[in-house]
């Protein structure tokens, strides 16, 4: 069976690729289509040769600058020719998923989120925007908006990373149909030491200010709780000089680390903040397999993957008093002996990569039955059609 892989851009390996990886594991001769590709990092993931991109690749630096090419993706897409495929498989949180393809190629689309620029963030994004950004975005958002929608409609198949996105398929696209499958976490390479917990949390992000890691720092800060901030981005200076303005408190970054560097601390540490509302968030399920509980933001997809009292605790408002007083709940609620490493681990091993491609692989199964049956019948499954 020939199969195509379609993914927004590959400059970085994160999540979504992991997903990506693991189509790749279910289907080792793809080829992969995308918009960018930085072959610089991402080729000991993604080899060359499999990677076919559109012409976006060709402009002056467009593999640090294609999120300013948003004009340009969706006629971008369209221009990858599927004819002579047996299956599409799209990972997608832009416009990767909305590819065309003949009739008789199903095309089911992975979904981490409908566009957030477009939809739901688009006053945030806007506001932090500058003055030509800002016009743009009045120029061009409307037609997105159109086409976005559109393209949607010509999926034959969704499936969602978490209910919390899958509601949001049906808000902006009306596609009530959508299935939820959540995304691989790496559970076999993440295990506990053990050991009894170190008297540190961890804020394990990347530096951008809807992570809203500055919480964690100063809800540390203000109660003399030690932190080990891993990670880099946009605000690390001003992360830093926050950090600062707190003299005696036990905040350090650490910057950039290895994956066993990483695993190191989420195995030591009493929890996890998490701040950020996330469309599904694997960093608290990678804390989760190392043994060690979560306190996160009652919100988003962490709601569906922290279960309150047992493997972390949630709190309310993004305020850092919220925080505080979550981590005050939590170290009561440790010392009554609430968080078991066992049931944490156990817990977290209901999204294990192995579940994940199980579960992929009996729905593109239960896909491809039914085209093969439209066929058979003289008629094929239209966008707008789920199994």
């Amino acid at each position: 069976m020939k199969v195509a892989i379609v993914h927004d851009w590959l400059v970085n390996y994160g999540g979504a690729e992991r997903v990506v990886e693991a189509f790749l594991s279910l289907y080792p001769t793809a080829d992969i289509y995308t918009l960018v590709y930085d072959k610089k990092k991402m080729a000991k993931h993604f080899p060359s040769e499999k990677v076919h991109t559109s012409f976006v690749q060709k402009l002056p630096g467009a593999t640090k600058l294609y999120t300013k090419f948003l004009s340009l993706m969706p006629k971008a897409f369209e221009q990858f020719d599927f004819s002579g495929y047996d299956l599409v498989l799209c990972s997608s949180s832009s416009c990767a998923k909305g590819v065309i393809t003949p009739p008789d190629v199903p095309h089911i689309a992975y979904i981490h989120t409908p566009m957030r620029y477009a939809w739901d963030q688009f006053f945030a994004y806007r506001e932090k925007s500058g003055r030509l950004t800002r016009f743009f975005m009045d120029k061009w958002m409307p037609q997105i908006r159109l086409w976005d929608f559109v393209s949607s409609q010509r999926i034959d198949s969704i499936i969602c990373n978490s209910s919390y996105i899958k509601r949001r398929t049906e808000k902006y696209w009306a596609r009530s149909d959508a299935k939820v499958i959540y995304p691989p976490v790496d559970t076999n390479r993440l295990t506990p030491n053990g050991k009894e917990a170190e008297d540190f949390y961890v804020v394990f992000s990347r530096f951008v200010s809807y992570k809203r890691i500055d919480l964690a720092i100063r809800a540390c800060g203000k109660t003399g709780r030690k932190l080990v901030v891993i990670g880099s981005g946009s605000q690390e200076k001003e992360l830093k000089a926050l950090a600062k303005s707190y003299p005696h408190a036990d905040i350090t970054f650490t910057g950039r680390i290895s994956d066993e560097e990483v695993k190191g601390y989420l195995q030591k540490m009493r929890a996890l903040i998490f701040c950020a509302e996330e469309d599904f968030g694997i960093i608290p399920v990678e804390a989760q397999a190392c043994g060690r509980p979560v306190i996160a933001f009652g919100k988003g997809g962490a709601l569906e993957t922290v279960i309150d009292g047992k493997t972390g605790v949630f709190f309310d408002e993004q305020t850092e008093e919220s925080v505080i007083g979550a981590l005050d709940r939590f170290e009561e609620q440790e010392k009554k002996g609430a968080f078991n490493a066992s049931d944490i681990v156990a817990h977290a091993k209901t999204f294990s990569t192995e579940r994940f491609c199980a579960q992929m692989k009996e729905h593109i199964e239960s896909v491809l039955s039914d085209f093969a049956a439209g066929k058979a019948s003289g008629s094929v499954l239209s966008g707008g059609k789920t199994c």
